[in-house]
């Protein structure tokens, strides 16, 4: 078998139906909207949630909870990971991002965090750095810089 011919399982892809094509085709017209009304009308319809004039569902359940929107959200790397930097080199978020240890949109604020042993000495530099992440660099002879 080779890649050209591969080819989906028998019945599996059903053939989409050809709406507004006369009416010969059992489609034309009307195109299943039936006559009049909201769902005849191109852009009709309800918004999504909607239920017909009962009070939404999101409306009668309870608000919980608080939601600070003052937080500030932290991506988290641990020691250990910082082992794939070579020994002398210099850490910030940046270096983290392009090695894949922080996604791109969540390197506005890296914290180091303990968990793991790191064995070559390195210049880290983040946001936050726990105490025993701190201690870890330090013990490894490298050093650890809050920006």
């Amino acid at each position: 078998m080779k890649l050209h011919e591969i080819q989906p399982a028998l019945g599996h892809r059903e053939v989409e139906k050809r709406k507004g094509r006369g009416h010969g085709s059992g489609n034309g017209k009307t195109a299943g909207r039936g006559q009049k009304g909201q769902w005849s009308r191109s852009g009709g319809g309800v918004r999504p949630g909607f239920e017909g004039g009962q009070m939404p569902l999101f409306m009668r359940l309870p608000k919980r909870g608080f939601k600070n929107h003052f937080r500030v959200e932290f991506a988290e790397v641990n020691v250990g990971a910082l082992n794939i930097f070579p020994a002398g080199s210099e850490v910030t978020p940046a270096a983290l991002v392009e090695a894949g240890l922080v996604r791109a949109n969540m390197s506005k604020n890296v914290k180091i965090m303990g968990k793991g042993e790191l064995d070559r000495d390195l210049k880290v530099s983040a946001h936050k750095f726990t105490a025993s992440a701190k201690e870890k660099i330090e013990a490894a002879k490298g050093s650890a810089e809050v920006i």
